[in-house]
């Protein structure tokens, strides 16, 4: 049974942050800490070259591994398979059937990134058949004690080649309706027996339509199935309808990123999301979307594998048209305590829109936040996306460090509008002081990528954080908490294809869940 730091990953439900804290020991992981192994399943076609692959490991807790090696035994496709280390590494065979690896350096894991190990080629024999299959078996030690094991699938299949047709734009204002073409190539020499489109759609771009071979999330679509057969140098095409949401920022930019595969490499990956645990997508009760196509008369379907899918996408890009800006308000507190008490309280800022704020594709913030502490108190906690600063530069290698004056936040690449994005705090009272006076301010001035300088209502960018306040005396808004992120909020916004797979998109997947204590 997998941890519950792995199944949030793989299910999708990490909230997006700026800042990951480099929280590994340098030593041997300590007993209490748990594991999981996750090896995706693998279709490899006959007569090709093979496919690349490597573990991965999750931990309940950051740490790094020393002494590493992993084992694989395929002895159950013994003659029909062999798998062989990656370039540069260090692999043998421990036995008919087994490969052993030992890592040339630790290996560090993080809680919810999890940690990747060298890759393995994973090719058939000249004996190997469409439809062989068998068990791969992964163990990995450290420093001697085995610590993960897993079985994954392989199956011997038939390569095909998809490509996705060329890219399109189109023009829409915030609420407004376009379409776009849905275009695959049969770029190979064998004709294709069905095809899946996976869609990594921007959080704008909504589809009412609900076709029952389409899988979706409330407005988004993940995945369409098709059956029908694409020959040899043919291309099948199908139309989509789509609105941008009233809340997508405008003027700017939509991105959608369509990727092809077949229905078995599809299956390998998503063979691992029933047992994680992670949310289904819901398939839609409306009309069948069709392939526009060549027909061809069906006969029993053999397991297809693409083998170069390094062409398998295609893009849709929408100019975002008129205005729709946001309004971002610092979000401070007021605070009462005697000499020692610790005070706790979210700081941060919320998004009054009437617009979303996505800076997900790119991955930087939305914005950022300078926090200055109130004279007569110490910061003892801090969150980890605040590092300590000295005027404009922050030092990040001390991010979550407590202590300092004064500390500049970097709070993720999402705000939705209407909602609060605040990391706790915690104050100690070192002197009574009336009106002790700290102050939270948003938009500020960065040297790095993101940040939003459009504001509607720069007057409310700074909020005061009152300690003891005099009769009268206010300092912003403090809500008693920051709140998870639910509903279609970041964990399920980012990389909308991504989340249909929950697995096997690596650093993409990981690089759009980045941990956060800013939460909405």
């Amino acid at each position: 049974m997998l941890t519950h730091s792995t199944r949030r990953w793989l299910a999708g439900l990490g909230v997006a942050g700026a800042f990951v804290a480099a929280s590994a020991s340098p030593a041997v992981a300590a007993p209490a800490v748990e594991f999981d192994l996750y090896f995706e399943d693998v279709t490899v076609a006959a007569d090709s070259a093979g496919v690349v692959r490597s573990p991965a490991l999750y931990s309940s807790e950051s740490t790094v591994l020393n002494k590493v090696s992993v084992r694989y035994d395929y002895r159950s496709l013994t003659g029909k398979i062999t798998l062989a280390g990656g370039l540069g590494n260090d692999c043998a065979a421990d036995g008919e059937g087994v490969l052993l690896c030992n890592e040339s350096f630790p290996v560090s894991v993080d809680e919810l990134y999890g940690g990747f190990f060298s890759e393995v080629v994973i090719a058939p024999t000249d004996k190997a058949a469409t439809g062989d299959a068998g068990e791969l078996k992964i163990s990995v030690k450290t420093a001697g004690k085995e610590i993960a094991s897993y079985a994954s699938r392989i199956r011997v299949g038939e390569g095909v080649d998809l490509q996705g047709g060329p890219d399109t734009t189109a023009t829409a204002a915030p609420g407004g309706k376009f379409q776009a073409p849905l275009t695959v190539i049969n770029a190979g020499t064998t004709e294709v027996d069905g095809v899946v489109a996976l869609f990594d759609t921007d959080y704008g771009i909504r589809t009412k339509e609900r076709f029952d071979n389409c899988l979706y999330f409330d407005d988004f679509l993940f995945a369409c199935v098709f059956d029908e057969k694409i020959p040899v140098a043919g291309r099948a095409t199908a139309t989509l309808n789509y609105e941008l949401a009233t809340d997508t920022y405008a003027p700017g930019r939509e991105y959608s990123y369509i990727r092809f595969m077949t229905p078995a490499d599809l299956e390998d990956l998503l063979g691992i999301r029933e047992e994680v645990g992670a949310e289904k997508a819901r398939r839609g009760t409306g009309k069948t979307l069709s392939l526009k196509t060549v027909s061809a008369a069906r006969a029993a379907r053999a397991a297809q594998t693409d083998t170069d899918p390094s062409n398998n996408f295609s893009g849709l890009t929408v100019d975002v048209t008129g205005k729709n800006g946001a309004d971002l308000e610092a979000v401070g507190a007021t605070l009462t305590g005697k000499k020692g008490a610790v005070l706790s309280t979210p700081l941060g800022f919320r998004n009054n829109g009437p617009a979303t704020l996505d800076y997900i594709r790119s991955d930087s913030d939305v914005t950022f936040v300078d926090v200055t502490v109130p004279t007569g108190t110490t910061a003892v906690e801090v969150p980890v996306e605040c590092a300590p600063r000295t005027g404009d530069k922050a030092a990040w290698d001390k991010a979550g460090t407590p202590g300092a004056a004064a500390y500049r936040c970097y709070p993720g690449p999402f705000a939705p509008a209407g909602e609060e994005l605040t990391g706790e705090f915690k104050f100690r009272i070192d002197k009574v002081i009336a009106n002790a006076t700290g102050t939270v301010k948003v938009n500020v001035p960065c040297e790095c990528e993101g940040g939003f300088y459009e504001d509607l209502k720069p007057a409310n960018d700074s909020a005061k954080i009152l300690v003891n306040a005099a009769s009268g005396q206010g300092g912003g808004e403090g809500d008693g908490g920051a709140l998870p992120i639910t509903g279609q909020s970041t964990g399920l916004i980012a990389g909308l294809g991504a989340l249909l797979l929950g697995v096997g998109v690596g650093g993409y997947l990981v690089a759009k869940r980045r941990r956060t204590r800013f939460v909405a």
